[in-house]
């Protein structure tokens, strides 16, 4: 087996989320796949493998440290860089078709950028006021800086809290601790002497039950800008930033196309390629 690190959503290299991308894994259990993601110890970790699907051109499964997820937007984008940089030849110029649990998803190459087709919400409706009490004491949020709460599920069960400013945002504090399962996302209009339309921030329990923050996340970016384009929020296309807080500096690039496609971009980086892993 061999092992690739890439960076994903980087304004620059290294300052992006990282991800774990193995080769030649075909072998390995499911238990085995997430005991490595484990070791590893990054946000999500991806096994490549030879697709079932006639349509696809690889076939991935990409697990975090609690499970095993049927779909998420950095790990969709970095094991698409990383197939194309060890050889992978797609069957479409500039489209690359990937197999995951959550179906058939196109990544496509435009210049230095990778983009995904957004999916399909699994869920999409108000949160109850029982809901979004939870969230906005999970999230460490001032609930009077709450201007709407959305299940925005697409893999991953996001909750949006959309907030007024970019700067309740940033405030938030997040509890240390909150039950597995639990996925929210912030979001608010960016200041106007940003260099991006929108800040985010997302958070997600961990199997030790640890609420811990996001760097850049492809699968809430993706809910939201579906949830954008769809209210009139957002028009033609955006740049969100995420990551601040974490040390990161995220960009994602957020476009409607006229198709009522919702593209999720951003540039990826080989960290390092190729280490060889025990067989």
């Amino acid at each position: 087996m061999r092992l690739d690190l890439v960076d994903v959503f980087g304004a620059q290299p290294m300052r992006g989320n990282p991800l774990a991308v193995v080769h030649g894994g075909e072998g390995l259990s499911a238990d085995q796949m997430l005991r490595l993601t484990q070791w590893l110890g990054f946000s999500e970790t991806t096994f490549l493998l030879p697709p079932t699907d006639p349509a696809a051109d690889y076939r991935v499964r990409i697990f975090y440290p609690a499970g095993e997820l049927p779909f998420a937007g950095h790990p969709t984008l970095g094991s698409a860089f990383a197939w194309l940089a060890s050889g992978g030849q797609s069957r479409r110029a500039g489209v690359v078709v990937q197999e995951c649990m959550a179906g058939l998803i196109e990544v496509r190459q435009i210049g230095e950028l990778l983009s995904f087709a957004a999916p399909a919400f699994t869920r999409y409706e108000p949160m109850t006021a029982a809901e979004t009490t939870a969230a906005v004491r999970f999230a460490g949020v001032d609930p009077g800086s709450v201007v709407e709460a959305v299940h925005v599920a697409n893999g991953p069960n996001w909750q949006l809290l959309r907030l007024n400013s970019a700067n309740d945002v940033l405030a938030a504090r997040p509890v240390q601790h909150a039950p597995l399962g639990t996925d929210i996302g912030l979001a608010a209009p960016a200041e106007p002497e940003s260099s991006v339309d929108w800040e985010l921030r997302a958070f997600f329990a961990n199997q030790h039950g640890s609420l811990v923050e996001d760097p850049v996340t492809g699968s809430f970016n993706a809910g939201l800008a579906m949830h954008l384009f769809a209210s009139g929020l957002a028009h033609g296309s955006y740049r969100a930033g995420q990551g601040q807080v974490t040390g990161a500096d995220g960009r994602v690039h957020c476009e409607l196309s006229a198709d009522g496609q919702v593209w999720i971009g951003g540039r990826c980086d080989m960290i390092a390629k190729g280490a060889a892993l025990p067989g």
